[in-house]
């Protein structure tokens, strides 16, 4: 039973933790969005509620590489526990807001824990299941974002309408408490600690640099001008701050980003496509909703509908990609799978010349297909590529990529898309929002041509017939010159990269 792979086994407690975990930050996406009319019913503040989105994906990404540094320090237990007590907490806090601010304030606190949850998930999935292994767990993985992309809006509807909106953070309650129990249980870690000196000026550094950047690229353009003081400020200085913590991580004993993350070539090449991942993404899953209610005269429900396709094509695809990258590679596979997120991003071109739900939705469809045989096999060939020690950086870095890839495209795409329908009408025509939505799917297009280029530069990776696998249900304790040992590994130690 130790090397089966599914929740009945040895390993089976950890899995249905990891897809507990998984799961609170999935249906966070989607189950807020249908409730904000009765939040601003409720509580008021129309003009913050933006925010609400806003503020959680910025301390999510300013957190997650410090938090994936610490798990590769101290451990992955800790830092996952702290980041599910941090969401918890979060929770009930946004539970209890009494208005807009104080809501946005506590959805920062959950985005401190998203930070944490997502990345180290999918490290200790790296830790505790070999390559070949991997290829079962992403499915049962993958399963949790189809099952959250009906049931968030759903459950967002039902609570908002029949119950209270409160009940959208009260349910995640349970929910961390069951993950957190079962990890605790069951996740005997292993994991050589070393004392190291905690590098809290590159961290602090790099956070509050981050900080500015995607709040200049969120807000740039909708809260005030790209050529205000604000925008100038905030990227000035995230600007400087990063030089200055380039300077910092030379002398740092133990830096928060080493130098190999960037040397790397399949880190640096996975990194670059999930940033394009985090582009496309939020491409649609922004401007399809608005074009279909004002263009095909679609309801809210059935506009939401329409991206849900692209994430239930995604964990469909995802699922599956185990097995074809056990067939022909990680490069290929991926390869295909930004081949078929073009054929989706062309297919939404087309069919936005004569708007249609049901053919919006199947575009979308094919994009997530598309993303799923991308995602999954990108983000395992760059765990494989390092040892347990340095793993935690190579997850945090590619989650990193895919949120500065959404701030960045959300930024870009908000503005070509106003540019445009200010000059054919404003909103209230629906020539000008149409032509605004194509623009943004060329720009899609565009984004999956890149992801093509980007897959083809990923170096072969070949998959040996076994690889050492790690502890049952425990992650497998390593030195530091065990991790730098790894980097490269051997023929038979499973995926070993042509990187130069």
């Amino acid at each position: 039973m130790a090397n089966e792979v599914g929740l009945r086994s040895e390993r089976g407690p950890i899995l249905l933790a990891l897809m507990l975990s998984t799961f609170l930050i999935a249906i966070d996406s989607t189950i807020l969005s249908t409730a904000v009319p009765t939040i601003v019913r409720d509580l008021g503040g129309f003009d913050q509620f933006p925010w609400l989105f806003s503020i959680y994906l910025l301390a999510q990404a300013a957190s997650v590489p410090v938090y994936a540094k610490l798990a590769d320090t101290f451990g992955r237990k800790p830092v996952m526990m702290f980041g599910i007590g941090l969401f918890l907490l979060g929770s009930i806090l946004s539970a209890l807001s009494w208005n807009m601010t104080a809501l946005i304030v506590f959805r920062a606190v959950q985005g401190l824990g998203a930070g944490a949850i997502m990345p180290i998930s999918m490290t200790i999935a790296g830790d505790i299941y070999t390559v070949r292994e991997r290829a079962k767990a992403q499915a049962y993985i993958a399963s949790v974002w189809a099952i959250s992309s009906v049931a968030g809006p759903t459950l967002g509807g039902v609570f908002s309408q029949f119950v209270s909106w409160r009940w959208i953070f009260w349910i995640n309650v349970p929910l961390c408490l069951i993950a957190a129990f079962i990890l605790r249980r069951n996740y005997r870690e292993r994991f050589e600690r070393h004392r190291r000196r905690i590098d809290v000026a590159g961290a602090s550094l790099l956070t509050a640099a981050l900080v500015l950047i995607v709040l200049g690229t969120l807000e740039g353009g909708q809260a005030w001008a790209w050529g205000s003081w604000q925008s100038l400020g905030c990227f000035g200085l995230g600007a400087a701050l990063l030089v200055a913590f380039v300077l910092v991580e030379r002398r740092a004993e133990d830096p928060v980003l080493e130098p190999w993350v960037f040397t790397s070539r399949i880190l640096v090449t996975t990194s670059i496509a999930s940033l394009v991942i985090g582009v496309v993404l939020i491409g649609l899953t922004s401007f399809v909703p608005t074009f279909l209610e004002i263009t095909a005269g679609a309801a809210p429900v059935l506009s939401g509908l329409a991206v849900a396709a692209l994430t239930l094509g995604w964990p469909i695809s995802g699922s599956l990609a185990g097995r074809v990258y056990l067939r022909i590679g990680f490069r290929a596979t991926a390869m295909i799978g930004s081949l078929i997120t073009l054929a989706g991003a062309a297919l939404l071109v087309w069919f936005a010349l004569t708007p249609s739900i049901p053919l919006t939705a199947l575009a979308c469809f094919v994009v997530g297909l598309g993303l799923g045989l991308v995602a999954n096999p990108t983000l395992i060939a760059a765990q494989s590529s390092v040892g347990t020690r340095r793993r935690g950086v190579a997850s945090g870095t590619n989650m990193l990529a895919r949120s500065i890839g959404s701030s960045v495209g959300v930024a870009v795409f908000g503005a070509v898309a106003n540019t445009i329908i200010a000059s054919r009408g404003g909103s209230s025509d629906p020539g000008a929002i149409q032509a605004g939505t194509i623009a943004v799917f060329v720009g899609v297009a565009l984004g999956a041509l890149v992801l093509i280029l980007a897959t083809v530069l990923i170096p072969r990776v070949t998959i040996a017939d076994e690889e050492p696998s790690a502890d049952a249900a425990a992650a497998p304790s390593a030195s530091d010159a065990d991790a730098a040992a790894t980097d490269v590994r051997a023929a038979s130690a499973g995926p070993r990269s042509t990187d130069a």
